[in-house]
């Protein structure tokens, strides 16, 4: 084969083994279809830049946190946070709504636009005001989810000159209360874009969830972030079908939710009307979803109560739950021999139903824990009107002894 022609044929197969880089999976839901009243907004994020963390950041007029890229937290950029108003916003990247010029970066703003709403805006009015207002081109290319305190629970589509706005509160937009978005956008090109069958399964399991009134932050983590069912294909490796001996107990990793991108999954729980903004819970899972363990984040005080577990840490270079959490997920996606080769997944090693064990066995009883232990409080905390931050630095010192016990059991297990 000649020189040209076999590097036209690499770079072909290259291209084709590569998914977007920012391939998230995300919903708004309305309070009005979940169990407690209370909006909730969901990213699942996809990157390159895996290794995040937590950062506080004493903002403009609000104080917020949110997750970032450690390799480049000096930039002024986000990708999920809340703030001391209730107000919270996610993207997720967005690839049929403007056509990018030849080495254009797509949605190079998304992330800066983050940072700065989540420290001027108080509610989705802000918000849009903050979109009429500022310059155009934006350089925006993406699903922008939002709730605030208000009860306001909405998706954007925002292209580089304007926005649609999608209100999960309006019957006419959300019929089922939730708006789920991977992707693509509906406003955009038709069939254009990516993550139609990550969209597929987000839309099923939420339509099923808000007619029963079952969807929580805990049930998003279980049915969504951990997600192993592909619709195109009519499969759910949680079956055991693909276990051993009935398979090999590898899979391709190829349209589920989580995937080997997946940095971070976060749901923001916000409030009632009548409660205080300072309610808005942030629940946050750092690293790969099968290999993670959820915690409780509060903005109030969390420059001083912000748990280590969470923020940066100069030995691993991230949060030291990311990195426990992508170490083992390395583990997962062990299989390396040659291009293209990381997309096989050791589903055996993930999740074995006929041993009882495997990685996300263990995280999802861990997770549950903190669940249990964190839920009454926080309930507690409700009833009282305010949260008690004395009671948090005990909470997160009992939740991250338990933690820490079953990262360094698994990673030293192997």
């Amino acid at each position: 084969m000649k020189p040209i022609l076999k590097l036209a044929c690499t770079l072909a197969i290259t291209l084709c083994l590569a998914d977007p880089l920012s391939a998230c999976t995300s919903a708004v839901v309305s309070g009005k279809v979940t169990p407690d009243g209370r909006p909730l907004l969901w990213k699942n994020r996809d990157t390159d830049f895996m290794r995040n963390h937590i950062d506080y950041v004493k903002g403009e007029k609000y104080d917020f946190i949110a997750v970032v890229n450690s390799d480049n937290a000096y930039l002024k950029e986000a990708w999920m946070g809340t703030n001391s108003a209730g107000f919270a916003l996610m993207n997720t990247q967005s690839y049929n709504l403007v056509d990018v010029k030849d080495g254009e970066e797509r949605g190079a703003a998304n992330g800066r636009i983050i940072y700065r709403a989540l420290e001027v805006c108080a509610t989705v009015e802000d918000f849009c005001h903050f979109l009429d207002t500022i310059s155009k081109p934006s350089y925006i290319e993406a699903n922008l989810g939002v709730i605030d305190a208000k009860g306001g629970a909405v998706m954007f589509e925002v292209d580089y000159q304007k926005y649609i706005m999608y209100d999960a509160n309006n019957p006419k937009d959300a019929p089922y209360g939730y708006i789920a978005r991977t992707n693509f956008s509906f406003a955009g090109k038709v069939n254009e874009g990516a993550g139609y069958v990550r969209y597929m399964e987000a839309d099923q399991v939420l339509m099923k969830a808000s007619a029963t009134g079952s969807i929580t932050p805990r049930f998003i983590f279980n049915e969504l972030s951990r997600s192993f069912r592909n619709r195109m294909l009519d499969i759910d490796l949680r079956s055991g079908a693909y276990n051993r001996p009935q398979a090999s107990g590898w899979f391709v990793d190829q349209d589920f939710i989580p995937r080997s991108s997946t940095s971070c999954s976060v749901v923001v729980q916000g409030v009632k009307p009548d409660e205080k903004a300072e309610l808005t819970t942030m629940w946050t899972l750092l690293g790969y979803p099968p290999t993670g363990v959820a915690v409780p984040l509060w903005v109030k005080d969390a420059d001083k109560l912000l748990p280590g577990m969470v923020r940066f840490d100069k030995e691993c270079k991230a949060a030291p739950l990311s990195d426990c959490s992508l170490r083992l997920a390395d583990k997962v996606f062990s299989y390396k021999q040659g291009m293209g080769t990381g997309r096989y997944l050791n589903w055996e090693r993930l999740y074995s139903p006929e041993k009882g064990d495997g990685y996300m066995t263990a995280f999802v009883s861990v997770e549950d824990e903190v669940f249990r232990t964190a839920t009454p409080l926080l309930d507690e905390w409700r009833r009282k009107g305010r949260l008690d931050t004395q009671a948090i630095p005990k909470l997160y010192d009992e939740l991250e002894a338990s933690i820490k016990m079953v990262y360094q059991s698994l990673l030293e297990s192997e």
